[in-house]
């Protein structure tokens, strides 16, 4: 929607990842040195761990993107809690080979000969393993088998193992990983950008969609930016995407630290907890327990259950929990300033609807 209104040939901060918009920060520059490096040696495993959002996927398209797709043969599988077995069937259908098999033997077989294949065509094969945080040891020790598959000395298979911090833990501390630990030859750790950098990284994505100077920045609205994102490029993309949105509803041609305060608040509310309200226990006519909903009011009386014999008394309901209850009160809270912030923004919606819709049928009756 905004994209109109700013005259943008597209999103210039898209969560998907997309390596057009690939931006050379510090940490993401020494990363593809690291990168290049791995790559030309031509075997083993090369690891990138970063928190969530640091750009990890991003950095491995930017790589792929410079490689010449007639010598290498790329495939991705992006894990979650996988067996080894799954981890082997998921790894021979990403490269388009038939994993409609529980014998392993014959799984293993297939992906050789597809290697060798490569391998005698004068290509080599790239493995793209995402989210490998969640791989219990069993699946990594079977990447490991994979990359035992050799022609002369040389590997048939380099593998690329993209994950979070925890990783690099279960890598470092696991006896069992260990021959998988010696075959690493490059690794490297994503860090958030630098403050200096964020202006750079707006000015960069704005451009490729055209950005002219409208809307700008002010230097205390980048701050802000900062401030909450922390540099993260994943929360800077959702936070700015979000100013832009807010922006193109209130037709601001600037944005000051004021704006971003705002947009912060919005985003706050949508992460506020929309479950509903929790059980505690009560008793009951034969054990002494029993569910019921914990009320919403400030100053709560549990209510009393009937029994053959009249009525349990409030003191028998003594162990429900009352932080329960208080946290429960504060979620209903946020939840109200949550929907009414979003009947703000529809309502806004549906007046720019209306004025596009008009304008329109004023074009139409002029032709």
């Amino acid at each position: 929607m905004y994209e109109g209104f700013y005259n943008f040939t597209g999103r210039p901060f898209k969560l998907t990842p997309d390596p057009k918009f690939w931006f050379d920060s510090r940490t993401h520059k020494k990363a593809m040195a690291y990168l290049t490096y791995g790559l030309n040696q031509g075997e083993g495993f090369i690891i990138i761990t970063g928190d969530i959002g640091a750009g990890k996927t991003t950095l491995v398209g930017h790589l792929f993107d410079t490689l010449d797709l007639e010598e290498y043969v790329l495939a991705t599988v992006t894990s979650t809690q996988l067996e080894a077995d799954d981890l082997l069937r998921m790894v021979v259908s990403a490269f388009g080979l038939d994993s409609d098999d529980n014998d392993k033997a014959k799984l293993l077989g297939r992906i050789e000969r597809f290697l060798r294949a490569q391998y005698e065509a004068g290509r080599r094969v790239l493995l793209i393993v995402d989210e490998a945080q969640n791989l219990n040891v069993g699946a990594l020790e079977e990447l490991r088998m994979l990359s035992n598959f050799q022609i002369e000395n040389r590997a048939l298979m380099q593998s690329f193992l993209l994950g979070q911090p925890e990783f690099r833990d279960k890598l470092a501390f696991s006896p069992e990983l260990e021959q998988l630990r010696q075959r690493v030859i490059a690794t490297h750790h994503l860090e958030p950008m630098a403050r200096e950098e964020l202006d750079g990284y707006i000015e960069h994505r704005l451009k490729l969609v055209g950005w002219t100077g409208t809307p700008s920045f002010e230097e205390s609205a980048i701050e802000a930016i900062y401030e909450y994102s922390q540099g993260v490029p994943r929360r800077l993309n959702t936070l700015c995407s979000r100013i832009l949105l807010f922006g193109g509803i209130e037709e601001l041609t600037k944005i000051d630290k004021g704006v971003v305060a705002d947009v912060v608040a919005d985003l706050e509310s949508d992460a506020t907890p929309t479950t509903g309200p929790k059980y505690v226990p009560q008793a009951d006519t034969q054990s002494g327990t029993g569910p019921i909903a914990a009320q919403s009011a400030g100053n709560v009386t549990p209510l009393p259950t009937k029994m053959d014999s009249g009525v349990v008394s409030n003191s028998s309901l003594s162990n429900i929990d009352m932080e329960d209850i208080i946290q429960l009160n504060a979620r209903l809270a946020l939840i109200e300033q949550y929907v009414e912030a979003h009947d703000i923004s529809l309502r806004k919606l549906v007046d720019i609807m209306g004025m596009v819709m008009k304008a329109d049928k004023g074009s139409g009756n002029g032709g």
